[in-house]
């Protein structure tokens, strides 16, 4: 690389660099987005040191005390299990955490894998055009035109669900918005003073994408894509409930909730205490996402 031809390669990851700290700056500067982070930071925290800290097997049966009561709930409470038990003994505190470990782990390596397949598609439309172009969006549209969930419980039907196998039919679900995103923004880049410079020094088509299009616009894309987090822990719990996610032994909300439901005139913390968790967990995500997403439409907007 001479030194001519040395700035433009940095313009875009530079550029990129300046964009995410100037959206992390604006929205942590809001009360929702510390909020919220506070939240899931004591969720996550919880989540992966307290079943490994406390001992207890969110899986082993002890029939003598099934049904017990959360703290100060009723009779015959236990200091030992303070969420209660299930109706086969199970510490509840310890299989709602578990859960959430899972849930979180589906719902960022789905958004991951969502993010970076759809915008290697809306890069490559986006920056070819042309019949490139027409070939992707149609299969964009084609996948647009069948809902997430309803793909998601006719491949997994037919199949044993697994954690991998659930990333992967979600994520590839779930691709064609950010491809249409990557598409608008790399075809209005691409008629830029930087890419045409970089065009006139020989770069490649690959190095203008990979090296300026891409480093500036993917982080800002990242931050939006907190939302999809939550989103994806939704589908995952539902799939759960309907017996088509994790499968058990291994608790997640989505089985645990839907064990309960048997039990929720008896023992209504079975169902309700998974769902407070998960309730906690979408609304810090949504509290760090939203503001996010003003700090980038500020920027956005003020640039």
């Amino acid at each position: 690389m001479t030194s001519t031809d040395m700035p433009l390669a940095m313009a875009g990851p530079e550029a990129g660099r300046r964009i995410s700290t100037r959206i992390w700056q604006t929205a942590f500067a809001s009360v929702e987005f510390r909020i919220g982070l506070a939240v899931f930071v004591l969720l996550l925290l919880a989540a992966l040191l307290y079943p490994e800290l406390s001992g207890i097997d969110p899986t082993k049966m002890n029939i003598r005390a099934k049904l017990t009561p959360p703290l100060f709930m009723g009779e015959g409470w236990d200091w030992a299990h303070p969420l209660g038990t299930d109706q086969l003994g199970r510490d509840m505190l310890s299989r709602a955490l578990v859960g959430l470990r899972y849930s979180l782990l589906i719902g960022v390596s789905t958004t991951v894998l969502m993010l970076l397949a759809g915008a290697m598609i809306g890069l490559f439309a986006g920056y070819f055009g042309g019949r490139t172009d027409t070939v992707l969006m149609r299969l964009t549209d084609a996948q647009l035109s069948v809902p997430m969930i309803i793909l998601a419980i006719t491949i997994l039907g037919v199949s044993r669900p697994t954690i991998p196998s659930i990333i992967l039919v979600l994520g590839l679900a779930g691709w064609p918005v950010y491809a249409r995103v990557m598409r608008s923004t790399v075809m209005a880049e691409r008629k830029k003073e930087y890419v045409r410079g970089a065009m006139v020094l020989g770069a490649t088509d690959l190095r203008i994408m990979f090296t300026l299009l891409l480093p500036l616009v993917l982080p800002p894309m990242a931050f939006v894509a907190v939302l999809d987090i939550a989103r994806m822990m939704i589908f995952e719990s539902v799939l759960g409930f309907l017996g088509l996610g994790v499968q058990p032994p291994t608790p997640t909300f989505g089985n645990v909730i839907a064990d309960g439901r048997k039990y929720l005139m008896n023992a209504w913390w079975i169902a309700t205490m998974p769902g407070v968790f998960l309730v906690l967990t979408l609304t810090s995500i949504n509290l760090m996402g939203a503001a996010l997403e003003r700090a980038r439409n500020a920027i956005y907007g003020g640039a």
